[in-house]
């Protein structure tokens, strides 16, 4: 072992977050209060953030689980058995086989990458295969993170970091994460700038195992925003749970325009809006979309959750296509062979996957959906800004700008917290496999059983 200890939730809260939390349950003064007092913790935690005294560092917990904080927990390793529609899970649905999909260029980058750290750097990012480290992952900034910072390597070690992902991620898959650090940056320079959490360069690898064509191993890709887990067997390839967001969502950034879930937002569009006046009545909650509906977000990862809305059963053919090439986006974040690989997966299973909304169906309207299935867990939760204050040089939706207005001191305070206006200027998504699929877990577990 490599004698990393996991970290508890306690010692993740940051400043930022109680900072928040006092902001809406007390106004300013509360505020006043917990800037002027010490932490036993908090400091220490987010002493890689560099947040300055007073600047806000870390983002909500949620009871949903929409970040690792106050509300979520980190669940150990080895007592994952996945999300479950009712705590049971499904056995049998994933299986060790080949793929014929090659990994070898995937495991070549990965260690040309751990080559060319040094051994203080590969030693702080090297864990073992089944660590507690995978489950220790966050979408909040100031979360305390092991590994290697992108921002503190070279730009030659950097460059290798980038082809490890080029590898492993789709050409939109890549995009989308160096999208949302650029955006980052630019969240970040709007605030005034100055918050290491808030830059390109905030964001950690951390590799479990040791890369291998034959053996089980994985990396972790992880800060703000982003959490990328990536298990690989063999040439199977496992990229649960896969968390991407971004405040704003579209900005220019040192003169290139960014725009980001346009695809996700789309597609969610376009197959609510195909449903029947009677789908429409088992697909579409009667609730409002709330501020932070997401479900399955970081220390989630033995989440009970129960199908909901309408089943791929009861859908047309054309329907059903529409849910399939909305998987797909999501999906198709990984590398185009293993993305493939797994919409045959999804499509398996079709019949059994149902589609979930709430909120309205306009084009920039705030909304959650979901999708899921025994092999796949897809959420999108658009939640109000936290500190977007709608000064990107490219236009924000009109939702955005009203929650912007709610930020300057409008009714909600606009901080993401249960108050202020959801928008597609703040959105989240992530990614599962349930039963026992995250992390890789379930064929970790048949390597483990068959060939030792």
């Amino acid at each position: 072992m490599h004698g990393h200890r996991p970290r508890t939730p306690d010692a993740e809260r940051s400043r930022r977050w109680f900072m928040n939390k006092a902001l809406l349950a007390g106004g300013v003064a509360a505020v006043a209060t917990m800037t002027g007092c010490s932490s036993n913790s908090s400091d220490t935690a987010s002493s890689s953030s560099g947040a300055p005294s007073g600047m806000p560092s870390g983002g909500p917990g949620g009871g949903g689980g929409g970040g690792m904080g106050p509300g979520a927990s980190q669940v150990k390793y080895a007592d994952v058995k996945g999300v479950t529609a009712d705590g049971t899970v499904i056995d049998d649905l994933y299986t060790i086989h080949s793929t014929d999909v090659s990994t070898d260029a995937l495991v070549a980058a990965a260690q040309a990458f751990l080559d060319g750290l040094s051994a203080k750097e590969r030693k702080s990012c090297t864990f073992d295969v089944d660590a507690d480290e995978w489950t220790a992952w966050s979408n909040v900034d100031g979360y305390d993170r092991k590994g290697v910072r992108m921002g503190d390597l070279t730009d030659k070690k950097r460059e290798l970091g980038y082809a490890l992902l080029g590898k492993a991620l789709s050409a939109d898959g890549l995009t989308q994460t160096r999208g949302i650090m650029k955006l980052n940056a630019f969240l970040g320079d709007s605030n005034g700038g100055n918050q290491k959490t808030l830059t390109e360069g905030h964001y950690f690898f951390t590799f479990m195992g040791t890369p291998s064509t034959t053996k089980p191993w994985g990396f972790q890709y992880e800060g703000h925003h982003v959490a990328i887990n990536y298990f690989v067997l063999g040439d199977q390839v496992v990229m649960t749970p896969t968390f991407m967001g971004s405040e704003p969502t579209t900005a220019t950034y040192q003169g290139e325009k960014i725009t980001l879930f346009r695809p996700e937002t789309e597609a969610g569009l376009a197959m609510v809006r195909s449903l029947t006046s009677a789908q429409r009545a088992k697909a579409v909650s009667s609730q409002e979309n709330g501020n932070e509906d997401m479900k399955a977000g970081a220390g989630q990862d033995n989440l009970k959750l129960p199908y909901e809305g309408v089943k791929g059963s009861d859908l047309t053919a054309a329907q059903r296509k529409k849910l399939l090439a909305l998987a797909k986006v999501y999906v198709g974040y990984v590398n185009e062979g293993h993305a493939e690989v797994k919409m045959t997966e999804v499509e398996k299973h079709l019949d059994d996957t149902y589609f979930f909304w709430m909120g309205e169906t306009e084009d920039d309207s705030a909304f959650y959906y979901r999708v899921h299935s025994p092999v796949v867990l897809i959420e999108y939760d658009a939640q109000a800004p936290l500190f977007y204050k709608g000064d990107s040089s490219a236009s924000p939706s009109a939702s955005a700008s009203a929650s912007a207005d709610a930020n300057a001191g409008g009714p909600g305070g606009g901080m993401g917290m249960g108050g202020g206006t959801p928008s597609q200027e703040h959105i989240h998504t992530i990614v599962r496999t349930p039963n026992g699929g995250d992390y890789g877990i379930d064929l970790l577990k048949l390597h483990l059983e068959n060939d030792h």
